[in-house]
């Protein structure tokens, strides 16, 4: 599932050669190494809060060979310059977020996004009664989430973007929301 969650974000997104892409809490970098491949020449860069991820995901591109500018980094404060980006993924990060966080870091992603440029969101889905969803909660110890990704919307109308999608595709418990600067 953890493939397929990686490719159907790149593809979602969805991410073009010469694309200039930031993923948003990177971790380890899988999503980030998917994204090079498909950006090609493009300019592939990965922030995560912590340096043990970072440096993970710097050792898995060399080993292959694959330029991607990896830092340790904060969604609220990104170091790259206003409209620098075409695309802008986050993969299973949005949860751990406080709402004031969630504004803030939105509202950085929408300044280094291009005037065009796209957001992919991956993140659990509001919780809902079904046994496969507390199956799976119980498995992942996500015990304190309230929201889903579908309540990002409001988030992302107030900051500016356009487009607002949540998207039909899913795997188990995790969706998808495009929006377009």
């Amino acid at each position: 599932q953890a493939r397929r969650l990686r490719k159907m974000t790149v593809d979602l997104a969805p991410i073009r050669p010469g694309d200039n892409v930031l993923d948003v809490g990177c971790g380890t970098g899988e999503v980030t190494l998917l994204a090079k491949t498909r950006a090609k020449q493009g300019n592939l860069y990965g922030i995560d809060p912590a340096p043990e991820m970072v440096a993970v995901a710097r050792k898995k591109a060399a080993r292959k060979r694959l330029e991607i500018d990896f830092r340790v980094g904060v969604i609220e404060a990104l170091p790259f310059p206003d409209s620098s980006m075409d695309v802008v993924t986050s993969s299973l990060m949005m949860h751990h977020l406080p709402e004031n966080l969630k504004v803030r870091g939105l509202a950085e992603i929408y300044r280094v996004l291009k005037p065009g440029g796209r957001l992919l969101i991956a993140d659990f889905l509001r919780p809902t009664g079904s046994f496969l969803h507390h199956l799976y909660t119980a498995f992942t110890r996500h015990h304190g989430l309230r929201s889903g990704v579908e309540d990002l919307q409001g988030i992302l109308k107030n900051t500016g973007f356009s487009q607002i999608d949540q998207l039909e595709e899913k795997i188990l418990t995790i969706g998808f929301v495009r929006a377009v600067k």
